[in-house]
């Protein structure tokens, strides 16, 4: 049995693609620049800042850390403001209220604090978790494990006792990286066939399938 569960936002929990791919291309038209939306949404996970560099990058636009931040601003103004549009995938709510008081429950997302404290009012998710560790507070973005070590140090317990529920690439690697149990949702972009390289415990079509989810959670 695990004493932690750490769950990713977007794609995980919330169908957030529409408005992530929509507060990105709202922010690039202001420096007029286009990419398309494979390009962005292959790199959801792995944080706003990072992603308007390797975008900009690829289109051989020049850039600062100050022309970065006004991007990401934009961006998260953008996703705020569609917050109305944004609904949990089916079986979030249930999981997660299921799992009070049984296993501490986390939220590590790569998102910006601002856009998660607004979508955890507008979804009423936030009295689910006990603690949430968002981009603003790290360094390093996934695949590297820093947001789910930050998430089990302030959960006070040990990586080893944590499983973290991710839809994305960068989030199984960065959670075996951390030491960490982990298990993979096809709710994100991602096929079960690459999910599968990154070797997640168990791979699930959604949260809806609560019994195979809580069998490894708490067995």
């Amino acid at each position: 049995m695990f004493n932690a569960a750490i769950f990713d936002w977007d794609g995980t929990l919330a169908d957030t693609r529409e408005a992530i791919l929509f507060s990105f291309h709202k922010a690039l038209n202001q420096v007029h620049c286009d990419v398309s939306d494979e390009f962005i949404e292959r790199r959801i996970g792995i944080g706003a800042a990072k992603t308007f560099k390797e975008i900009l990058q690829a289109q051989n636009v020049s850039f600062d850390e100050a022309l970065i931040r006004k991007l990401v601003e934009m961006k998260i103004q953008a996703e705020i403001d569609l917050s109305n549009e944004i609904d949990l995938f089916e079986g979030a709510a249930e999981l997660l209220e299921y799992l009070q008081d049984k296993v501490k429950v986390g939220l590590a997302s790569m998102n910006n604090r601002r856009v998660i404290d607004h979508l955890l009012k507008t979804t009423n998710t936030l009295q689910f978790f006990k603690t949430i560790v968002t981009a603003d507070e790290i360094a390093k973005p996934k695949p590297n494990p820093d947001i789910f070590l930050k998430c089990a140090s302030k959960l006070n317990t040990k990586p080893e006792t944590c499983v973290v529920v991710e839809d994305s690439i960068f989030g199984v690697k960065a959670a075996k990286s951390a030491g960490m149990g982990c298990i993979a949702v096809l709710t994100g972009v991602y096929s079960r066939n690459e999910l599968k390289k990154a070797r997640p415990d168990l791979i699930v079509d959604s949260l809806k399938e609560k019994a195979s989810i809580l069998k490894l959670i708490l067995e």
